[in-house]
């Protein structure tokens, strides 16, 4: 644990941290989770059967062993989301939220002014809260003001594994962002897409469907555990400069002329 992250004083040894939406089945779910080492798993509070009365995500990922970490999928509205993030912590799931407002249906890109005002009010009730957000260093700024314990700005449209789509803005927001950890949320595809992430600076990455609708998403979810870890040791240990031109790999001195 010498490179730990840690969010709101919680320490977690993985950066990687997973959805559970999407999965063909709840085993599947598990098997995934497992692979890919994360620690900290999402879960989409509407997607909960919260009576336990049939079969629900909540019997295939064990508390004691992953940190939940709701979040207000499909909520529109600060208000929903308010509501949604309340209700979660009401039937025990955790005091933490992700909370996501969704501006626009076919990209769904977040709202960000909702986003802001269910921050603001979730704080003063004790919230821990982990905004979704666009790559705008102003918004950012902003939910941290609010009290948010992170920014998570989109790598691309969610589910649309386009990898990060604007490299500069998460440069800015890694560059100004020290308060608080910087996640990636939305847009790996595979495993090349967490490298850049980690290497840009994020502190950790967030995915769901690059796992979920692989392939094999056991052994993609394996990759991306390796591809995090990856690209935080790169970005650690700092890329060489990049030349114009070649340099020799070996001395030049005792050259046979």
């Amino acid at each position: 644990m010498t490179d730990a992250l840690t969010i709101a004083g919680r320490t977690f040894r993985s950066r990687l941290i997973v959805g559970t939406g999407k999965y063909k089945s709840g085993q599947e779910t598990a098997h995934a989770i497992e692979s890919s080492g994360a620690e900290m798993v999402t879960v989409a509070v509407r997607r909960v059967n919260l009576d336990r009365s049939k079969e629900s995500l909540l019997d295939f990922i064990d508390p004691k062993q992953y940190f939940l970490l709701p979040n207000t999928a499909g909520c529109y509205t600060a208000d929903e989301a308010i509501r949604t993030a309340r209700l979660g912590r009401e039937v025990g799931l955790s005091d933490w939220v992700k909370i996501e407002v969704i501006g626009d249906q076919a990209t769904l890109y977040p709202d960000t002014q909702a986003t802001l005002e269910a921050t603001r009010v979730l704080v003063k009730e004790g919230f821990t809260v982990l905004p979704y957000t666009t790559d705008d260093i102003v918004v950012a700024k902003k939910l941290i003001e609010a009290g948010a314990s992170a920014v998570m700005p989109l790598g691309a449209p969610i589910g649309s594994g386009l990898g990060i789509q604007n490299t500069a803005n998460i440069r800015i927001l890694r560059e100004m962002i020290t308060e608080v950890p910087l996640i990636i949320d939305a847009g790996v595809g595979t495993a090349s897409d967490a490298t850049v992430a980690m290497e840009l600076g994020a502190d950790a990455v967030l995915m769901n469907t690059g796992i979920a609708h692989a392939g094999d998403p056991i052994l993609m979810a394996e990759a991306m555990k390796h591809a995090v870890l990856a690209g935080r040791q790169a970005y650690i240990a700092g890329r060489m400069p990049k030349k114009l031109y070649a340099t020799a790999s070996s001395p030049l001195e005792g050259v046979v002329r």
